[in-house]
């Protein structure tokens, strides 16, 4: 009896464990996904969906960054027969060395997988492409986007994209992967977190042959891509366009700036370049050629080229003479045409006779600022020379020579505001004094500025007193929400009186002295032109000023590299920028000085390396090479042919 208990309990037993296996086995084999993709020998795959990069949108409301369409074409190599090189070149504007070297290389790698063989092909040549699909069943494509710049300008200010480092892969806590775009200078590289959006994905399933099968989970675990921030910027499109179209065929820079917010309504690098150069496939053909140009069109001038201010550092140091009461307003100093140092001469434009601060300002006399200079640092309330100097550079900084201002771009120099740390390692400490640094007063020597720092300079004096941090951006904006960059206003602590003075002087300068060639109709121009001493050739000439005078609307800088007096290129060249900016149009009598700054051509082009070249030109390039290569082949395979069928004449009977 007890046997047969036993035996009911051990059926019962072996009945519930087969119940379990097959309710696990329904579960595995019919519930679970991952299991029915095993038995099938299917996997899931990962496909990243890149979000929208935000547009980039002027003051104006015009759109100066958009995003394009390309297409990467993508080969798998396993299933590939019979393949036209040469036709497949054609088709795509590339080079047959090109295509031979990447499809080895995918052959080695990845031949059983779809794999990019041509990244980011232009939509034309997409188009050509995709019409002869049919000739080439192995090869399949993908959509992604680059950067559109319709007004073909401000490539200093925006910056590019390019593909990332491993560096780039950790530092972005692993939102990028191998083969992912960043941006990497400008714009684009300082607000890359904003403007790149957020990246979605989808599961698909495919075989062990990489074909699609469908959507996995019917795509209930795909994300969708959030598109980046738009950044409305403070850049003026036109104006911008009409900077660089000035620029043209010269070195330096422009930059200007709305004084009362520190927006930035125009920034000009030159040489400049068409930043559409830097996208799409050829950007690393275009990168070499831009970089190995000896005027470097890839240095950002107006936050890292530093340059001697000149003159133009002239209205700040009134303003520090008037504030430390060295010397009144009225206060008059005669002028013989040089301001004796021991043996050494500072020279002046011509005898200026007895200038006070706004004529010594209106005719740029040297004299009465290495005069001004000298009794500030030697004033006898100071112990030591030093003490002096100290107390002058506290009070030139407060104008942002010699610091970072903090601008919304990477890679903004300081300048140089000599120290006195600097000057006792060089002369020794007790040794020096006023006259041996006496071109610091004139904006020489040792003194170095940028040209945002020139025009931030001038922005103080039209903002009586204080300026705001420089942005490129105004504001972003995503799904009606707005974020704004932080900005500090900055006083200078110069009492307000004292700008009325330096002001009146920068208007004479404009209306009948230096600078009489920027004069604009109706609108009064106050300014300060400049001549920097350049050891390595020809001078700079510079200009820097602000407008109207009693509501200043923009302040502006401008250097034009070896270009002699500022009056010669600069002056001209900012007066267009402020009559362009507030009138939209140029007076008809000023037309003829319009076509000479587009016109001037200060560049040796001789120097020049290289220019950046279309697509089509490469092609045609690869296409003349590839005929040279098939013509030397038919000919040593004519000559082989031609010495047998001698050689068989030779042998035959």
């Amino acid at each position: 009896m007890q046997r047969g208990n036993e035996s009911g309990i051990l059926e019962k037993a072996i009945y519930f464990a087969a119940i379990v296996l097959v309710v696990k086995l329904f579960f595995l084999q019919v519930l679970t996904p991952e299991y029915k993709l095993k038995a099938h020998d299917n996997v899931v795959k990962k496909v990243t969906v890149y979000p929208s990069r935000g547009l980039i949108i002027d003051r104006n409301g015009k759109v100066m960054v958009y995003n394009g369409a390309v297409y990467d074409i993508l080969v798998q190599w396993n299933i590939t027969k019979n393949l036209d090189t040469l036709r497949l070149c054609e088709l795509l504007n590339t080079d047959v060395d090109f295509v031979r070297k990447k499809l080895d290389e995918i052959k080695r790698t990845t031949p059983n997988k779809p794999t990019p063989f041509i990244k980011l092909l232009d939509p034309q040549t997409f188009a050509r492409f995709q019409e002869h699909l049919f000739e080439f069943p192995s090869f399949t494509f993908q959509v992604r986007t680059v950067r559109r710049y319709p007004y073909h300008s401000g490539a200093a200010v925006f910056g590019y994209l390019s593909e990332v480092t491993e560096n780039n892969i950790q530092q972005s806590g692993g939102y990028y992967e191998l083969g992912d775009y960043m941006g990497t200078t400008g714009i684009e590289q300082y607000y890359d977190s904003l403007l790149r959006g957020e990246k979605g994905y989808t599961f698909q399933v495919v075989d062990v042959k990489n074909t699609y099968k469908g959507k996995y989970k019917n795509g209930k675990e795909d994300k969708i891509p959030i598109a980046g921030w738009d950044m409305y910027a403070g850049l003026d499109a036109e104006l911008q366009e009409y900077g660089e179209k000035l620029m043209k065929g010269k070195v330096g820079g422009i930059i200007a700036i709305e004084p009362a917010t520190g927006e930035v309504l125009a920034y000009v690098s030159s040489p400049g370049y068409d930043p559409n150069l830097l996208t799409g496939r050829y950007r690393r053909y275009n990168f070499n050629v831009l970089f190995k140009n000896y005027y470097k069109p890839l240095l950002n001038r107006p936050i890292q080229a530093m340059y001697p201010p000149g003159s133009t550092f002239k209205a700040a140091a009134a303003l520090v003479t008037l504030q430390s009461h060295t010397h009144e307003e009225k206060w008059h100093w005669f002028c013989p045409g040089g301001y004796r140092v021991g043996s050494h001469t500072v020279n002046c434009h011509g005898s200026h006779g007895i200038p006070d601060v706004q004529t010594a300002l209106q005719y740029s006399c040297n004299s009465y600022f290495c005069k001004v200079y000298n009794d500030f640092i030697m004033d006898s309330i100071y112990k030591t020379p030093a003490i002096g100097y100290q107390k002058w550079w506290d009070m030139m900084s407060v104008f942002g020579y010699g610091k970072k201002l903090g601008i919304d771009l990477k890679g903004e120099k300081r300048g140089n505001l000599p120290s006195v740390k600097y000057y006792n390692k060089i002369f020794g400490e007790g040794k020096w004094r006023a006259a041996t640094v006496i071109s610091n007063s004139i904006g020489q020597g040792e003194v170095l500025a940028t040209p945002l720092q020139i025009a931030n300079a001038m922005a103080i004096i039209a903002n009586k007193g204080y300026y705001i941090t420089p942005k490129i951006s105004r504001y972003f904006v995503k799904d009606k929400k707005i974020r704004k960059p932080k900005t500090q206003k900055i006083q200078t602590g110069i009492d307000t009186v004292y700008y009325r003075y330096v002001t009146d002087g920068l208007e004479k300068v404009v209306q009948a002295g230096t600078a009489r060639i920027a004069q604009i109709p109706g609108i009064s121009f106050c300014g300060k032109t400049g001549t920097a001493q350049n050891p390595h050739g020809k001078d700079h000439s510079i200009f820097s000023g602000f407008a109207p005078k009693d509501n200043p609307k923009i302040a502006i800088a401008v250097f034009v590299e070896n270009a002699g007096f500022g009056a010669t290129y600069a002056a001209p060249i900012a007066s267009l920028m402020v009559e362009k900016y507030l009138n939209d149009t140029i007076a008809k009598k000023r037309i003829p000085l319009q076509e000479r700054m587009f016109k001037a051509r200060i560049i040796n082009e001789e120097m020049e390396v290289g220019v950046p070249k279309t697509p089509e030109q490469i092609r045609q390039d690869s296409l003349a090479k590839e005929k040279i290569r098939k013509d030397r082949i038919k000919f040593v395979e004519d000559s082989i042919k031609t010495a047998k069928k001698k050689d068989k004449n030779k042998t035959t009977p």
